[in-house]
C-alpha cells in the first residue's frame, strides 16, 4: 500500500485549519487600538455640513474635502464598523481592564510590546536612511530584553535612548510614495492607499507573528489590543468632546496631520504663504478735493 504524500497532507492540513484566519483577525484587532483614539460616536451631520453627502450644498459653500476622499461612502461605513465594535466591545473591555489591574502591573504589560515593536521601528530607520536612530532602536532592544527583563522596564528611556514611531508606511513616504486617497479600514482604522497595504510589512517585522506556538501568540495579539486600548481611554474621551457634528471629518482630518507629523518626525514643511500676505496694504487714493461752496469763510 502507498504512503500517503506528506507535501500534500500538509498542504491540506494548512488549507482546513482556522489558524491562518485567525492570525489575520487578530492583527485587526491588534491594530484597532492605534486608530482608537480617534474613535468618537458617528453623530449625523446636519444638513449642508461638511462631508454630511449632500453634495450641492457642499458645493455652495465650497467645501472640497472630497478632492482627497473619492471613497466617502465607503468610509463612512467602515467608520460606522469601527466604531460599533470599539463602543460595544473593545472599549468595555478596556475599562475593566484597567479597574482591575494596577497602574505598576498596565506599564509593564505597554513596556513589554513596544519593545517587541523596536526591531521592525530599526529596520524602517534603516530603510529610511537614519543609521543613528536605528542604531539607537537596537541599543533599546538589547537593553530593555536584558536588563529590563524581557521589556517589562523600560531601562533604555532612562539611560537617554529616545524611542522611535516608524513603520513602512512612512519609509515608503519618504521614498517618495504619496499617500494616496483616504481610506477607513475594518478594524484598522484610518489610513490611505500607502499605508494600508504596508501593514503587511509591518506585520511580517513583528516577532510574536512567527512564534510556533498559536495559543500563546493568540494570548498576546489579544493583551496587546486591550492595554492599547486602556492607554487611549482618556484621549478618546477628550476627542468625543471636540468633534463637532461631524466627527468622521474631524477624525479625518486629524488623522492626516498627525500621520503627516510622524512622516517628518515632528517637523512637517511649513506651507508657503500667498504672496502678499505681509505686505504692508497700499493706502487707499486721496479723494479729489472739493470747491468750497459760495460764501463760505476761507
Amino acid at each position: 500500500m502507498p504512503e500517503p504524500d506528506s507535501n500534500k497532507t500538509t498542504r491540506m492540513s494548512w488549507i482546513v485549519s482556522p489558524r491562518p484566519f485567525r492570525r489575520w483577525l487578530f492583527s485587526g484587532l491588534c491594530l484597532l487600538a492605534l486608530s482608537a483614539c480617534g474613535t468618537v460616536p458617528n453623530r449625523p451631520a446636519e444638513d449642508g455640513a461638511p462631508g454630511s453627502g449632500n453634495a450641492q450644498t457642499n458645493a455652495a459653500n465650497g467645501n472640497q474635502d472630497n478632492a482627497h476622499d473619492p471613497l466617502e461612502g465607503f468610509n463612512r461605513a467602515m467608520y460606522t464598523f469601527n466604531d460599533k465594535f470599539d463602543r460595544y466591545l473593545l472599549k468595555p473591555v478596556a475599562k475593566g481592564y484597567r479597574a482591575v489591574a494596577p497602574t505598576p502591573v498596565r506599564k509593564s504589560v505597554s513596556n513589554f510590546f513596544s519593545n517587541l515593536h523596536d526591531p521592525g521601528i530599526m529596520l524602517n530607520n534603516l530603510l529610511q536612511g537614519k543609521p543613528g536612530q536605528a542604531a539607537s532602536d537596537l541599543g533599546r532592544f538589547l537593553v530593555n530584553s536584558t536588563i529590563g527583563i524581557a521589556g517589562l522596564f523600560d531601562v533604555a528611556t532612562k539611560i537617554g535612548m529616545q524611542k522611535h514611531n516608524e513603520d513602512f508606511g512612512q519609509t515608503l513616504a519618504v521614498w517618495g510614495v504619496g499617500d494616496g486617497p483616504y481610506l477607513v479600514l475594518p478594524f484598522f482604522g484610518p489610513s490611505n492607499m500607502r499605508d494600508g497595504p504596508s501593514l503587511i510589512v509591518d506585520w511580517e517585522t513583528y516577532p510574536p507573528n512567527h512564534m510556533k506556538d498559536s495559543g500563546t501568540r493568540d494570548k498576546m495579539y489579544v493583551v496587546e489590543v486591550i492595554d492599547k486600548r486602556a492607554q487611549l481611554l482618556d484621549a478618546s474621551d477628550i476627542l468625543e468632546q471636540a468633534a463637532g457634528q461631524d466627527p468622521y471629518i474631524f477624525v479625518r482630518e486629524a488623522s492626516r496631520q498627525s500621520r503627516r507629523n510622524q512622516i517628518y518626525d515632528g517637523n512637517p514643511p511649513q506651507a508657503t504663504p500667498p504672496p502678499g500676505l505681509f505686505e504692508d496694504d497700499t493706502p487707499p487714493p486721496k479723494s479729489p478735493s472739493q470747491p468750497a461752496p459760495a460764501g463760505a469763510t476761507p
